[in-house]
């Protein structure tokens, strides 16, 4: 997969109730339009190799052609990419509810929340 050709990329926990349902509200906001990626998946395994450090796991990521950014510091960017979506060739994307943890409580909702919103970073790409 080449990285460069599919940017905007959004990248999040599929292994997540919460986060997998975040991701297919990002899919219908952008009309199919993002290419979105599990961090469990093959490529979101790849891009954390190249372009993320060791903090990949604990929050989404949006990756564009010059910053990858994290958590809080996401969310402006993803509106203004989800605005800015471009048709691309049919971009089906599979999503899996197979969580492992206790994603569906209210107190996860809350401990999520709290840490998309304590988390944040940004890595320039070269």
């Amino acid at each position: 997969m080449d990285i460069q050709e599919n940017i905007p990329i959004v990248v999040y926990d599929d292994q997540c109730y919460l986060c997998t349902k975040f991701a297919k509200i990002v899919n219908f906001l952008s009309r199919g339009n993002l290419t979105i990626i599990g961090h469990y998946s093959d490529q979101g395994l790849q891009i954390r190799n190249q372009i993320l450090d060791d903090s990949a796991l604990e929050m989404f990521w949006l990756i564009d052609e010059k910053v990858a950014f994290g958590g809080r510091a996401a969310l402006l960017p993803l509106i203004l990419a989800i605005l800015r979506a471009k048709k691309k060739a049919s971009n089906k994307i599979k999503f899996q509810d197979n969580c492992s943890q206790e994603c569906k409580t209210v107190k996860s909702v809350f401990i999520r929340s709290a840490s998309l919103l304590s988390n944040s970073k940004k890595i320039e790409l070269k």
